[in-house]
C-alpha cells in the first residue's frame, strides 16, 4: 500500500502520472490536485528554495492535451468516488479543496495553457464540482501579460491567481529567484493580474547564511504591497517546508514561527489580510 500523502512531500510522479499529481497543501489546507506543464523541470526562474530536481533553464515542452485530460479525469474519480482519501490522506486532511496549476516550472510558459484551462473546465463539469472547487494557478508572474484571456477564464470557473513576490528589489530578485528584473516592472504584472483574475501574492521567507531578510528588504516588499493592497485578495506568507534541491541549500535556513508572526502583524497593519504558513 502507498504511504500517505504529507506536505512535506510533492513528489509529482507518486501516481504514476505525467501531469497530474495529488498533494496535501499547507496553504490550500487540504488537498490539491496539481497540474504540471512542466514535465521536463524547466522553468524560466531558478529560486534557490525551489524543490525541483535537475531544474534547468528552459521553455516548458509540448503537451499532450488528450493525456492530460484522462489523467485529471481519473485523479479526480479516484478522489470523488473512489477511497483515495481514505487510503492515502491523513484525516485531518481529507477534504478537497481545489485544483492548482503549480508543476515544476512556470505553468503560464507553455503554449498549452489556456487549453489546459479549458480542460480544467470541461472535467469539473462532469464532476458537478464546477465552482464549488477552486482553481488555482501559482505564477512568477512573468508571462502574465501573454495570457490574460486565459485568466479572464480562469477567474469564470472560480479561479484565483498566487502571484509569486519574494523580493521587491532587484538586487533582492537577482539573489533569491536568480533572475535580473525590473521592480516596476514586477508591480506593472502584479496590477494587471488584479485587474484580470483574484490575486494573492504569495512569498516565501528563509534565512540565509542565518541571517533573515535584511530591513531595507522587508520595506521595499511592504511599499510594494501597499501599492496594491487594495486590489490583493491577501498575502500568503511562507517558510521552508521541504528541503531544497538547488546548490544553495545549505545555505538556506527556516524562520520562527515567531519572526512570521511578526512580519505578517505589519502587514496586516496596512489592512491586507495574511495567512501563515510557517
Amino acid at each position: 500500500m502507498n504511504a500517505l500523502l504529507t506536505s512535506q512531500d510533492h513528489n509529482s510522479h507518486d501516481m504514476g502520472m505525467t501531469y497530474v499529481y495529488p498533494v496535501v497543501s499547507r496553504r490550500a489546507r487540504g488537498v490539491s490536485v496539481g497540474i504540471n506543464l512542466n514535465p521536463n523541470n524547466a522553468c524560466n526562474w531558478r529560486c534557490i528554495y525551489c524543490q525541483v530536481p535537475n531544474l534547468t533553464r528552459g521553455a516548458a515542452p509540448e503537451i499532450d492535451l488528450a493525456q492530460l485530460e484522462e489523467e485529471l479525469r481519473g485523479m479526480l474519480n479516484a478522489i470523488v468516488r473512489g477511497n483515495f482519501m481514505q487510503e492515502r490522506v491523513p484525516e485531518h486532511s481529507r477534504s478537497f479543496e481545489g485544483i492548482a496549476f503549480s508543476g515544476n516550472g512556470e505553468s503560464t510558459a507553455s503554449a498549452e495553457f489556456g487549453a489546459a484551462v479549458d480542460i480544467v473546465e470541461r472535467v469539473l463539469r462532469e464532476f458537478n464540482l464546477l465552482n464549488s472547487l477552486s482553481v488555482r494557478l501559482i505564477t512568477n508572474g512573468s508571462f502574465i501579460d501573454r495570457v490574460t484571456d486565459a485568466l479572464r477564464h480562469l477567474s469564470q470557473i472560480n479561479g484565483e491567481v498566487w502571484f509569486k513576490l519574494d523580493a521587491a528589489t532587484a538586487q533582492g530578485i537577482a539573489r533569491i529567484n536568480d533572475v535580473h528584473l525590473n521592480p516596476q516592472g514586477v508591480l506593472e504584472r502584479l496590477q494587471l493580474c488584479t485587474r484580470t483574475c483574484p490575486t494573492w501574492v504569495q512569498t516565501c521567507m528563509f534565512a540565509l547564511d542565518g541571517e533573515p531578510p535584511s530591513e531595507a528588504e522587508l520595506t521595499a516588499w511592504l511599499d510594494m504591497l501597499a501599492q496594491v493592497k487594495n486590489e490583493i485578495r491577501g498575502v500568503h506568507l511562507y517558510g521552508l517546508a521541504r528541503p531544497s534541491l538547488q546548490p544553495e541549500a545549505p545555505r538556506l535556513s527556516r524562520l520562527a514561527q515567531s519572526w512570521l508572526e511578526d512580519l505578517a502583524q505589519r502587514v496586516e497593519r496596512m489592512g491586507v489580510h495574511v495567512q501563515v504558513s510557517a
